[in-house]
């Protein structure tokens, strides 16, 4: 390909005639038709962009690219303009392609393939060029925050073609925003979204992220850490006995409270009474000596910090000493259904009581009724003993005798 010389002057005259001087009986207008086809292109500003003009049936007709303006760019593989941003890269009887590099936002327009065929023919490829946004810009109203608490975030992109979008996420966890778009004195779009939500202690260290959508960029995001305060969380643990809390037996229970900032204070008291005197009480660390059931209650360990204040319970329940057979494992922090575990010894006490009770009382009847029912036969036979012979004694014993009025009998 040659653009200098006198064959460079007459390619650029029979362009200039060409164009100035239809052919005869050629429409004024020319037509769009499917033989002559190309593509649009979206190209980000400063990159290359590829203009395709092709011919699926040619008949040797002139193919010719036009800029917006509607300047050839190139007649055939000749390019009068003077443009050399603008270079062929392919040339043949079906197919003018041309690079355009550096692409600005000047470059913006539709572009026309011709064919000249008679009727002239047509097709436009329109070029968009993509103008990412600047780095997004994220910023918090509050940099600490108390849990309940209500906070606010905006995110902005700023500068684009088109106009960019915004999404949040707070962990994994998408959340609304509520954009705004602005254009601006060059033809810019600048985004603002805002964020609003309520915070809790789980999101203490969780990233926010602002997420830019756009075509001419991906993964664009920015994202900043919260940092929330929020009041003790408070656990007492049973460090010492392992099972039921007995007479004679010691007793260490220890408190464990965090938050943030971490509790400036932990204090033990006893509900509706005083903690007893040889109690001893080291940091979170209760420890009692020698248990009775004079120190059963609630036993309560208290944290604070400058967010606020928080609390646990242990409910101390003493046995007795001696064994029974209640369950080897218990928590005493329940307290509910204590007494009922020594409830069954109790009551096989009382039956134990009432049985023997019973066979004492039975022996006793027993050996009254045989004795007093001796004495009876013994006044029925008295008359016995007064008689001179067998025979009286007969009579007597069967009421002949003449004192028969005197006897007594006894019943019980």
């Amino acid at each position: 390909m040659a653009n200098t010389g006198s064959g460079s002057l007459a390619t650029i005259l029979f362009l200039f005639l060409f164009q100035a001087a239809p052919h005869k009986g050629a429409a004024q207008y020319p037509v769009v038709s499917q033989n002559l086809v190309t593509d649009n292109v979206s190209v980000v500003e400063g990159d290359m962009a590829m203009i395709s003009c092709r011919v699926k049936d040619n008949d040797d007709s002139v193919i010719q690219l036009l800029n917006p303006n509607r300047q050839t760019i190139y007649f055939r593989d000749v390019r009068p303009l003077k443009d050399a941003r603008f270079q062929l890269v392919n040339f043949s009887d079906n197919e003018l392609r041309v690079s355009l590099s550096n692409v600005s936002l000047s470059d913006e327009g539709r572009y026309v393939c011709q064919l000249y065929t008679d009727p002239p023919q047509e097709a436009y490829a329109d070029i968009t060029v993509l103008i990412p946004p600047g780095n997004p810009i994220i910023e918090a109203r509050d940099e600490v925050l108390s849990e309940g608490n209500e906070t606010e975030m905006t995110c902005t992109a700023m500068s684009s073609k088109p106009a960019a979008t915004i999404r949040w996420m707070k962990g994994d966890k998408e959340l609304p925003g509520k954009p705004k778009v602005e254009l601006t004195y060059d033809k810019m779009y600048t985004v603002t979204s805002r964020l609003t939500f309520t915070v809790n202690k789980e999101d203490d260290g969780v990233p926010v992220i602002c997420i830019v959508d756009h075509p001419a960029v991906k993964d664009f995001q920015a994202q900043k850490y919260l940092e929330v305060q929020y009041k003790p969380e408070v656990k007492i643990v049973v460090e010492f006995p392992q099972g039921l809390t007995r007479e004679g037996e010691n007793l260490e229970l220890t408190c464990q409270a965090k938050g943030k900032p971490q509790p400036q204070r932990v204090s033990w008291v006893k509900v509706d009474d005083d903690v007893p005197s040889h109690a001893v009480i080291t940091g979170g660390d209760l420890y009692i000596e020698n248990l009775n059931k004079s120190y059963n209650g609630t036993y309560r360990c208290v944290a604070s910090n400058s967010v606020g204040e928080s609390f646990d319970d242990y409910i101390l329940y003493v046995y007795d000493s001696a064994p029974s057979t209640e369950p080897a494992a218990h928590d005493s922090r329940a307290g509910e259904g204590a007494p009922r575990t020594v409830d069954h010894a109790v009551i096989g006490g009382v039956v134990a009581v009432v049985v023997f009770a019973m066979l004492c009382l039975l022996i006793v009847l027993g050996r009254y009724f045989a004795r007093h029912k001796g004495t009876y036969f013994t006044h029925e036979a008295k008359g016995a003993d007064d008689a001179a012979d067998a025979d009286t004694a007969i009579i007597n014993a069967e009421g002949g005798h003449t004192n028969s009025d005197e006897k007594k009998e006894y019943y019980i």
